[in-house]
């Protein structure tokens, strides 16, 4: 399978978030985080899908297991293709997601530890006594048991968990910088897109690399190229 790209759309507006998606033409998949969902809401999923795109739903689901269901439910029927949920919120949460869309298209991405986090930060304010690798792969491996379909985690622990979870799970990755692109924004755990795809990633999310280059288009070109 080819690596694909999913492209950011961390807008503040629909007709930014609609404009970013008919520059972006050559771009099949779309990420919708909290941002914009919380601003247009389940509608600009529906008006996304109804280009002819499909939609990655970033709300990253961390509740108690029956509201993280009623939540998974509504993400498939929105129509969603994949969304997202923390893998630290345990056992009996994605267990509960799994059950709730059974019989859909849409999958489950488990959250591993969010690339702005560094070892550091991991011991000194979340009280983790492991490295991110470490926390990564254990949360991996308890996710996937669990029923999640597939894993977000950064491109430099991809080997690591395909060596725990093996080749069946998605690896979705972000924290992706081309090496023509300015600066890492708030990410720690980078790389390019080449790098994630030659790892095994089957996804790459970029967003800023695309949208601060003056040809947007052209940005998403350059990036599938690298893909493999």
């Amino acid at each position: 399978m080819r690596t694909e790209l999913i492209t950011v759309l961390d807008m503040d507006s629909r007709e930014e978030a609609l404009r970013a998606v008919e520059l972006c033409a050559t771009c099949q998949f779309f990420k919708i985080g909290s941002q914009l969902f919380t601003r247009c809401g389940p509608e600009i999923v529906r008006e996304i899908l109804d280009m002819g795109r499909k939609v990655f739903l970033d709300l990253k689901f961390h509740d108690i297991p029956n509201t993280v269901a009623k939540a998974a439910k509504g993400a498939a029927d929105m129509g969603a293709s994949l969304f997202t949920v923390h893998a630290i919120g345990g056992r009996r949460m994605i267990e509960a997601a799994r059950v709730a869309v059974e019989g859909t298209e849409t999958k489950i991405l488990a959250v591993t530890i969010l690339t702005s986090l560094s070892d550091e930060m991991l011991r000194l304010e979340l009280g983790l006594p492991e490295t991110t690798s470490e926390a990564v792969v254990r949360l991996a491996k308890q996710a996937v048991e669990s029923g999640a379909h597939g894993l977000v985690s950064s491109p430099h622990e991809i080997v690591l968990v395909r060596e725990a979870v093996g080749l069946k799970p998605l690896i979705v990755t972000p924290g992706i910088r081309p090496a023509w692109s300015t600066g890492k924004d708030d990410q720690v755990r980078i790389t390019t897109p080449r790098q994630a795809a030659e790892a095994g990633a089957n996804y790459i999310v970029v967003g800023r690399p695309i949208f601060k280059h003056e040809n947007p288009a052209e940005a998403v070109r350059l990036i599938q190229e690298e893909l493999v």
